[in-house]
């Protein structure tokens, strides 16, 4: 069985455009008015694609001089920093910029969670006979998961704050703990400005639509 080969780019030659079907037209066939938007819509999109491809390399080059540079101020304290970069903040001299490093971790829960979920349902059924409900609210309003179905983590563990002495809330709370998968990361370079003399910033937007 022979692999189809992908179709080549049609070279459109001078004097025609292509259309959206792949049609070949003269451009003598073509108003004006269709041209000129072809025309401003495909400049538009070049220099946005030129634009892209700067911010790329600018955020390649922002992480690579930020870690360079914690690197060099940690070596003034002969500490040598290893492994996996935290965040960071940079501010100016005159603490008009900041520049924040940010690491975003994904996270997810493993087979433990259930074990932890069945040790405070032993609690809650214990407790709402002494008329505490709210608590019960609480924790199983932590479980419910969103709009895709997933655990929805920050609720779970914010249980973990909640001062509870009961050994059996101590142990799901370990469970918690020990559930916890982190999947990925995610690295993020945010910019900001202080508005005036106060002690507010305001981001740098490099968001088209903030701008």
């Amino acid at each position: 069985m022979t692999t189809p080969q992908l179709k080549q780019e049609q070279q459109i030659p001078a004097g025609f455009r292509q259309d959206a079907k792949g049609r070949l037209i003269p451009e003598s066939q073509i108003k004006p008015i269709d041209q000129m938007r072809d025309e401003l819509v495909l400049s538009l999109v070049d220099r946005a694609n030129q634009l892209r491809d700067e911010l790329r390399d600018y955020k390649s080059d922002a992480f690579s001089e930020i870690e360079q540079f914690v690197e060099t101020s940690a070596s003034e304290y002969d500490v040598q920093i290893g492994g996996k970069k935290g965040n960071v903040q940079l501010v100016s001299f005159d603490g008009r910029y900041k520049v924040v490093r940010a690491i975003q971790e994904s996270i997810s829960f493993d087979e433990r969670l259930q074990a932890a979920k069945g040790l405070i349902d032993e609690c809650l059924r214990e407790w709402t006979k002494d008329a505490r409900p709210e608590i019960a609210t609480i924790v199983q309003d932590a479980f419910r998961v969103d709009q895709a179905g997933n655990i929805r983590t920050g609720q779970v563990l914010g249980l973990r704050r909640l001062d509870i002495d009961d050994k059996r809330w101590q142990r799901a709370m370990d469970a918690i703990s020990d559930a916890v998968q982190v999947t990925g990361s995610k690295s993020y370079i945010r910019l900001y400005e202080r508005v005036g003399n106060s002690d507010q910033y305001r981001p740098i937007s490099l968001d088209i639509a903030g701008v």
